[in-house]
């Protein structure tokens, strides 16, 4: 059978089998293009999920049962409802390569044709990976709410307003935190710079921290980044060549506080991270969950259009960015960074 399809039949399915054959790797692709997704995914933070919602459960109360006791004293057994789920709807998307059959025609040989493809698979693996760093910094509402729900709605400037995962923010069990550096702490300074980012971050540190728990991952944007470096001399400048670093991230890590934490630059040419912006983010608590079926692959096979001649194959994910403990995420931004 395989002799009688046409040569644009047969070219059809090549580009099918190209695209199954790098789709393997689409999740590295992406997760290694995002320093956020890449710590994620090195943490075993990208996890499946099946049915029509996302359930993430979450421990928010303490039974209150606890009594120091002698003798014949009374033990409290009180019930208490310790649990809840946070609800995730998955998002979808996808990616189209798309070849017309004049494009494969004129590049009829093997060699040509595989030239020609890969240029179109490239621009979409390029497409995909931006789209995906649009939507994970963006605040869930472009594309009609279509699209993920990134750190803009995870981890607002406003704590305490509208809902997240299916419950309001202003239950303050579920609300992160948010500091600006123009009203924070005016005997530190009004504004970062490489004088004040250090003690600034001291003491959000210090105050969104318990015990072994504290947020992980610093994503700076250039200024803050050129800030914190400006503020480190060589000699306790520690750059973090042993995970992020090696991605080819511009990174750093923070030791104050107590605590040790990766900094990452997400600033530069063409980025989505909000200018004057900290993340702080405790990545244990924060997931990328897809579907097993739609993890970056190719999506069924090469179709031909019914009014044109072309070929067109999908790239596609299926899943959402969810959270589990918002205590120790926060925000740290310069409203007025004249002042």
């Amino acid at each position: 059978m395989a002799s009688q399809l046409t040569t644009v039949e047969k070219n059809q399915e090549i580009l099918s089998l190209a695209l199954e054959d790098r789709s393997k790797g689409y999740q590295d692709l992406v997760s290694n293009s995002n320093a956020l997704l890449a710590v994620l995914k090195s943490k075993g933070k990208w996890k499946e999920y099946s049915g029509p919602i996302i359930r993430e459960r979450l421990l928010y109360n303490k039974t209150g049962s606890a009594v120091w006791y002698n003798g014949y004293d009374f033990l409290n057994s009180a019930p208490t409802e310790l649990f809840n789920d946070a609800e995730f709807r998955p998002k979808m998307v996808a990616v189209s390569v798309v070849l017309t059959n004049e494009e494969i025609l004129n590049n009829s040989g093997t060699n040509q044709l595989y030239d020609v493809m890969e240029a179109h698979i490239d621009a979409a693996e390029n497409e995909l990976k931006d789209e995906m760093d649009i939507s994970l910094h963006g605040n869930g509402t472009r594309f009609g709410g279509k699209e993920l729900g990134g750190l803009q709605l995870a981890i607002p400037t406003v704590v305490s307003s509208g809902s997240y995962g299916g419950i309001a923010r202003s239950n303050a069990v579920w609300q992160t935190s948010s500091f600006d550096a123009h009203s924070y702490d005016a005997t530190i300074g009004t504004q970062v710079t490489a004088a004040t980012i250090r003690p600034f971050l001291n003491k959000i540190v210090t105050k969104r921290s318990r015990g072994k728990q504290s947020a992980d991952l610093m994503l700076m944007s250039a200024e803050h980044y050129a800030a914190y470096d400006a503020a480190t001399v060589a000699i306790q400048r520690v750059n973090d060549q042993t995970a992020l670093g090696k991605l080819g991230f511009q990174s750093l890590k923070y030791f104050g506080a107590g605590r040790s934490l990766e900094i990452v630059q997400d600033g530069g040419i063409g980025s989505n991270m909000p200018a004057n912006t900290t993340y702080g983010i405790d990545t244990d608590n924060l997931w990328m969950r897809y579907h097993p079926e739609r993890n970056f692959d190719k999506i069924g096979r090469s179709m031909m259009p019914i009014n044109q001649d072309a070929v067109v194959q999908y790239i596609g994910f299926m899943g959402e960015v969810t959270m589990t403990n918002p205590l120790f995420q926060w925000k740290f931004y310069d409203s007025n960074p004249a002042a």
